[in-house]
């Protein structure tokens, strides 16, 4: 009896290895991108559909929902792991190096969502390449834009070549989701909170096509901004990764080379890096010590060879991060301790002239001719023309502000919008359980610039300035205190600090602190100013001071009785004054 249960099992055995095989076989998981002959990309629902299917066949690859986007449909993630583990509370312990790559931001752009599908199909259908990333977690976002992606067309991309049916760069809310990563706008963003900090990634890659200038490369790369990130690991992105991924390349007979930032002209007269700054992608992950790049394939290549330079672009940044995991993960480890341990804090950049490095860059002779549509002239490149030239690339920038890093920050109860975007980004705070008086540095805007048109739904601030106080301030039960001695330094400084390029300030939020909610009828105020002014004899005198030094205000009777209403007890409190306080 125990003889024939033994060959039932060994039965089972074998028939059970000979479905896994033939469903294996049966799922050979060839992609709409290869059926096509590197013609065509996948949908939305292919995609999900080829990661589902290899799911169920590889254990190594998991398909998890992860939170809402504006189009009603999951953003998912896609996580490859030798071990099988997929609970990242358990893969954080095993200090495993972990990727995060990010698919069609900009689903007219979808290289990445083609190469990331061959890219993990073959490495769970190689044992060879299975062991060689034991130490590598692979996270994909297969497609971030889902609303752009469900909008397919074959115009929109007016200026790239293939493939024939593409996704649309609006979101389903029409957002520029590459703009969004601060003000979060869109339900992808907040879910792509989600997703990073659930992650941690040491490595992030986010796959895109450029515009602008044509020349020889098939691919450009985007660091991110080696100054911004700072700290051991600014030096460690330009210094060593950089240039490894670029030897690494070449040794695959694909020439790369920094973006091109050249728009309407020729790259000859040199160019500079682009400055992520935290509204990016890249420059939102460099708030949290991630190792940040960008592809950038070129428009007018075609799609077959841009998704197979993607493809081994991504194998490159694998092989780098398998090669220096340990150096990378002790970088990051110490970056925070780093910047906490300055007493300054880089809050603005501006680009340095005077430095920069030379390219051998391999282009298209440019000129001038005459249009055949208008009757201006056109730039038109000739690719009969290559040529190889030194050209300047300026990839330094230097603080144009610092400011003194505070303890802690204190925002007033009632900014809910901010206090959600803290708790997304997993920012640690306390709240205030009473009322409690606080010596703190008091803010007022002094000056900005507003923006006389919307950018992605907002009118942007800019050239901030703030004038502050310190002072003994009474904080409401409710208010939030936010000590900086955490991970997430760099966001909470880049967001609450109004003169930062991204921050909440510049993003709308405060704008009702810009608008005097009380005012005053001049024919009853006059009586009030006339006795403030007998009673206040230094406010008299500065009155005075200022008809005599400034000709528009001396002609003008309405702006010197604003000046007396504006200082005195009359005017409120509230007008410019940020609900951001500063402790030190």
């Amino acid at each position: 009896m125990m003889h024939l249960k033994r060959i039932l099992f060994s039965v089972i055995i074998i028939l059970f290895s000979g479905i896994t095989s033939a469903q294996k076989k049966l799922n050979d998981f060839t992609t709409v991108f290869e059926k096509s002959k590197g013609l065509e990309t996948s949908t939305y629902q292919e995609t999900i559909a080829f990661y589902k299917d290899l799911a169920a066949v590889y254990p190594e690859i998991s398909l998890m929902e992860m939170g809402e986007t504006d189009s009603g449909f999951p953003l998912h993630l896609v996580v490859f792991n030798t071990s099988k583990e997929f609970d990242f509370s358990k893969i954080h312990l095993d200090q495993k190096n972990i990727i995060l790559i990010n698919n069609a931001i900009h689903p007219g752009e979808p290289d990445g969502v083609d190469a990331s599908m061959m890219l993990l199909r073959d490495f769970v259908q190689d044992k060879n390449k299975i062991k060689k990333l034991e130490n590598i977690v692979l996270a994909v976002i297969p497609m971030y834009n889902v609303g752009g992606a469900l909008n397919r067309n074959s115009h929109s991309r007016a200026n790239q070549k293939g493939p024939i049916e593409y996704g649309f760069r609006g979101n389903a809310q029409n957002y520029d989701l590459n703009r969004d990563f601060i003000k979060t706008d869109s339900k992808n963003a907040k879910s792509f909170a989600e997703i990073f900090h659930l992650v941690q990634p040491d490595v992030f890659i986010d796959n895109h096509v450029s515009n602008g200038a044509d020349y020889q490369y098939g691919i450009t790369h985007l660091f991110t901004q080696h100054n911004n990130l700072g700290n051991d690991l600014g030096d460690f992105i330009e210094n060593e990764m950089r240039p490894n991924i670029e030897a690494s390349l070449l040794k695959k007979d694909i020439i790369i080379t920094p973006y091109v930032n050249v728009w309407g002209t020729t790259p000859e007269a040199g160019f500079s890096q682009f400055f992520d700054s935290p509204r990016y992608s890249t420059g939102y992950t460099t708030l949290f010590n991630t190792l940040g790049m960008m592809v950038e394939t070129h428009m007018l290549k075609p799609y077959k060879q841009r998704v197979s330079e993607t493809y081994s672009l991504l194998v490159s940044v694998i092989d780098f991060t398998i090669k220096n995991g340990a150096k990378i993960k002790e970088l990051r480890s110490n970056a925070v301790s780093k910047i906490l341990a300055k007493e300054t804090y880089p809050l603005l950049f501006e680009l340095d002239k005077n430095t920069y490095s030379t390219l051998q860059f391999k282009g298209y002779e440019g000129s001038y001719i005459d249009s055949k549509v208008t009757n201006g002239k056109r730039l038109y490149y000739d690719r009969t023309k290559p040529y190889t030239k030194p050209v300047k690339y300026f990839n330094n920038y230097i603080p144009s502000k610092e400011i003194q890093l505070p303890k802690a920050y204190i925002l007033k109860q009632g900014w809910w919008k901010v206090l959600e975007r803290l708790k997304d980004n997993n920012i640690e705070y306390l709240v205030f359980k009473n009322d409690t008086t606080i010596i703190a540095e008091e803010q007022h805007i002094k000056d900005y610039k507003t923006s006389p048109r919307p950018f992605e739904g907002h009118y942007m601030h800019s050239k901030t300035e703030v004038s502050s106080t310190t002072k003994k301030v009474l904080f409401s039960k409710g208010a939030v205190y936010i000590p900086t001695q955490q991970n997430g330094v760099r966001y909470i400084v880049e967001t609450l600090e109004a003169e930062a390029t991204d921050s909440f300030f510049n993003w709308n939020f405060f704008d009702t602190i810009l608008e005097q909610k009380e005012h005053f009828s001049s024919y009853v105020f006059e009586d009030i100013a006339e006795k403030l002014l007998l009673e206040n004899p230094t406010l008299r005198d500065l009155l005075r001071q200022k008809m005599t030094t400034d000709q528009d205000f001396a002609e003008s009777p309405e702006a010197q009785l604003d000046f007396v209403y504006k200082n005195s007890p009359y005017y409120e409190t509230a007008h410019l004054k940020l609900p951001v306080y500063k402790v030190f």
